[in-house]
């Protein structure tokens, strides 16, 4: 398993390192929730951990820094895009900065044809999963990847970044003296573990297995559509979708797909919080390189 060989996994100076914190964080939460999350499960707390993560997830993640901060799909008041912000931290997912800046190392290479193996798709679930939730990326040269000044230096998200996990665990602990410990436990032990792990299942799946309608010319993953992780993933499972419409904030494409996720922004726009929103078929969101073709299907039986 390639886990620290830089020459075959990243780009020529580009490093990759433990990433203590991601990985520490994932177990500090998973640990409990394994021990304890069964038995803390009930009708209630599970509801509450549902609409917690409709906030965290949904208007947080898949809205608010998706395809709010990093593709810009719509406009929102610096209040909004702020709240938004800090929603996602309670997703449990990380500092919000370190995922902009994963976001464009990801999409840089992804789109070219000398992607390095740690962008690629092509090896096992276990090594991905080793990859992409023990190490982190530490670039030679930060500047190629174009990340907007805008973002890096606003001081909202640096704070956020800062402090993210504090914020969490201060939740936690509030959950914990109001309610119980076993909210606590289903509510952010379980929740966030379920998170994470579901993030990084939907990102693999998503880029190995399902259909595709584009492909995406000089680009190394197209990405893949599945109807099911895109319906509980807010739409993030719509990834080829996505990587033809990088700009659309409606991920879904046909009748039949599912995107959660656009529904909460359409209930923003209705509410007239965002606007000037991007949407595939009625604004250009298609990027030039993306070509239409028939449907193109890959499963792992095939491999």
């Amino acid at each position: 398993m390639r886990l620290f060989n830089p020459t075959a996994s990243v780009a020529k100076g580009d490093q990759l390192t433990p990433g203590w914190l991601k990985s520490g964080w994932l177990y500090l939460l998973l640990l409990p929730a394994l021990v304890w999350g069964f038995s803390s499960l009930s009708v209630e707390r599970s509801v509450a951990s549902v609409l917690l993560t409709v906030f965290t997830v949904g208007l947080g993640h898949s809205i608010g820094l998706h395809r709010g901060i990093i593709h810009r799909s719509y406009r929102c008041s610096r209040l909004l895009r702020g709240v938004l912000a800090y929603c996602f931290v309670h997703s449990g997912l990380g500092g919000p900065l370190s995922w902009v800046r994963v976001h464009y190392f990801r999409d840089y290479w992804q789109n070219r044809p000398d992607c390095p193996a740690y962008f690629r798709y092509d090896h096992s679930i276990w090594q991905d999963y080793a990859w992409n939730l023990h190490l982190a990326l530490r670039p030679a040269d930060e500047a190629r990847y174009a990340i907007p000044a805008e973002d890096l230096h606003d001081p909202w998200l640096r704070f956020l970044e800062r402090t993210w996990y504090w914020h969490v665990l201060g939740a936690a602990a509030l959950i914990w003296s109001v309610f119980s410990f076993e909210a606590m436990i289903v509510c952010v032990c379980v929740r966030i573990s379920v998170t994470i792990l579901g993030h990084w299942f939907v990102g693999f799946v998503s880029h190995k297995y399902g259909y595709a309608r584009y492909d995406i010319d000089q680009a190394t993953e197209h990405g893949y559509n599945n109807f099911v992780l895109g319906a509980l993933s807010f739409g993030e499972g719509f990834h080829n979708n996505h990587h033809a419409h990088p700009s659309s904030a409606k991920m879904s494409t046909a009748w039949y797909e599912l995107d959660l996720g656009w529904y909460l922004i359409a209930t923003l726009r209705a509410l007239g919080l965002v606007w000037d929103v991007q949407v595939v078929g009625q604004t250009p969101t298609q990027k030039p390189q993306a070509k239409a073709r028939a449907y193109r299907w890959h499963w792992p039986w095939q491999e």
